[in-house]
């Protein structure tokens, strides 16, 4: 379709929209856990176990709720793009598993995979020239 080539130009917008939307969705999600306090922090880093982790699942949980709330701010200014991708990526495997470790198959897991997915591809492109870490 040569006359949508054009668009090819605006492949950073492209990113800073991807970036804009995704994080602000993991800092929706990941706020409410990091302000959640030590039962929710619990509950959310038990989800280890899935992976073979069964040790401080208090402080796994802050460390994902961590992950989401500030990774989401830093995917969105492109700071520290790549770490906040793959710690991302790390938080997406656990929670895939999680669901599948539950019961929930593929139709339980299938978001967590979509955005593990979109972060290590992400990972790879970078952040674009609208970055905080542009060159």
């Amino acid at each position: 379709m040569a006359y949508l080539s054009s668009l090819n130009k605006y492949k950073d917008f492209g990113l800073l929209v991807i970036r804009i939307g995704l994080g602000a969705m993991f800092i929706y999600h990941g706020y409410p856990k990091l302000i959640g306090g030590k039962e929710m922090w619990i509950g959310l880093g038990s989800s280890t176990k899935y992976v073979g982790i069964t040790f401080l699942p208090m402080i796994w949980g802050l460390l994902a709720a961590i992950t989401e709330t500030v990774g989401g701010v830093l995917i969105i200014l492109g700071l520290g793009f790549r770490p906040a991708c793959l710690l991302l990526l790390i938080n997406l495997i656990v929670a895939a598993a999680t669901h599948f470790g539950k019961g929930d198959g593929l139709d339980g897991a299938a978001h967590a995979i979509e955005d593990a997915v979109f972060f290590a591809g992400l990972f790879f492109i970078g952040p674009g020239k609208y970055s905080a870490d542009k060159k």
